[in-house]
């Protein structure tokens, strides 16, 4: 045997076995994280969020970490949208690098609390995406929201019905600057307009391109999800001109109809959403809303399928999958009385897993003397009380 050959023998022979090939333990066993945009010191800063109280400046802890010896360079993304779509191909690793450093370091409280490293409560939370190109919604997607205020009968009834004839899922979209606002920012009911109700739904994010995604593949282009809401006015259109009742833009577009966030969960922090999924909405204290996924008529794959085969999706794209029975109008008693929503409300929206976004209620009081009248009206000029 050549001497070169004993060698490489003895090596194999005293070197352990888990010294051979071994992993980066820097992105193995990573603290579940978070991922928003925040208002620090004035500016918009992207954070990663630990423990639902923790927020770490992305750009100041990447900063820090690359002084330390064999840490390569890397770009921070200016925004949300840039990190989604940079994620998989390498800022998930770098992320991954920053929570592992700095729990071992003890970076995170106590007196080695990096100073990058702020409470979620001493930051003003923004959307966690300003602003994705496209917020599509699904409506009517629950059997309880089909049939609000029907006795168990009439629901299991209509559920039936559904079941036997789900058809397609109905999408729309809502307005996307403007109309999505972040956790903490006060929903706006326009002047006149007084038949505004709530919905909580789930938004799912997109993180890579495509078309004619199949229900199979649907996950593979999922970046992550946040909780969110479509605030809906259902006040309709005044009678006379084009079409009369019922008008999404009016439905859906007002500012402030579109909450997001607080922030978004990775698809691997979280897992199946048809599994996990728990959602709730409360007013002043009372719940209102309360589903899981299995009251869905159709699922989440089923709806990305869908609304790529109409449009393609691009990273950061947002696909609301619809809210369950008790809306304003189902008529839950509340301390305001059973219907729409009022001025001085205060709206917890929770998703089990994800957050909470918590909003209040204010009206607007009036408009500028100087419009012409060609404005949407208020309500009662054209629907009385009850109708």
């Amino acid at each position: 045997m050549k001497l070169n050959q004993v060698f490489r023998l003895l090596l194999v022979l005293i070197i352990p076995i888990g010294c051979v090939a071994q992993s980066d333990p820097s992105t193995e066993g990573v603290e579940p994280f978070k991922l928003g945009t925040f208002e620090v010191d004035g500016q918009h800063r992207l954070g990663i969020v630990l423990r639902d109280h923790l927020v770490i400046d992305l750009v100041s802890a990447n900063t820090a970490l690359q002084k330390k010896p064999g840490i390569s360079e890397i770009p921070m993304p200016s925004d949300m949208l840039e990190l989604i779509e940079r994620y998989e191909s390498v800022l998930k690793h770098r992320l991954y690098e920053i929570v592992n450093d700095l729990n071992h370091n003890n970076g995170l409280e106590g007196s080695g609390k990096s100073d990058f490293v702020y409470e979620v409560s001493d930051l003003r939370a923004l959307p966690p995406i300003m602003y994705p190109s496209k917020n599509m919604n699904a409506a009517v997607n629950f059997y309880t929201h089909a049939c609000e205020g029907c006795t168990e009968e009439e629901l299991q009834a209509r559920t039936r019905e559904r079941q036997e004839n789900r058809g397609v899922p109905y999408l729309f979209l809502k307005p996307t600057r403007g109309a999505i606002i972040g956790s903490g920012d006060d929903i706006v009911i326009p002047y006149g307009r007084d038949r505004i109700e709530w919905e909580v739904e789930l938004a799912i994010v997109f993180g890579t391109e495509g078309k004619y995604i199949s229900a199979s593949r649907a996950y593979d282009h999922v970046f992550g999800y946040m909780v969110a809401m479509d605030v809906s006015d259902r006040g309709g259109r005044p009678p006379g001109g084009y079409g009369s009742g019922q008008d999404w833009f009016v439905g859906k577009g007002h500012d402030t109809f579109a909450p997001q966030g607080p922030w978004i969960v990775p698809k691997e922090f979280y897992g199946d959403p048809m599994e996990r999924l728990h959602q709730s909405l409360v007013i002043d204290g009372v719940t209102v809303q309360e589903a899981r996924a299995g009251d869905m008529i159709h699922n989440i794959p089923e709806l990305i399928e869908y609304a790529s085969s109409l449009i393609t999706v691009f990273p950061g794209d947002v696909l609301q999958s619809g809210t369950s029975g008790g809306t304003g109008a189902g008529r839950v008693q509340r301390a305001t009385g059973s219907g729409y929503l009022q001025a001085g409300e205060t709206i917890n929206a929770t998703i089990e897993g994800i957050g909470t976004l918590t909003h209040t209620v204010v009206a607007e009081e009036s408009v500028p003397d100087d419009l012409s009248g060609a404005q949407l009206p208020p309500v009662r000029s054209y629907r009385p009380p009850g109708n």
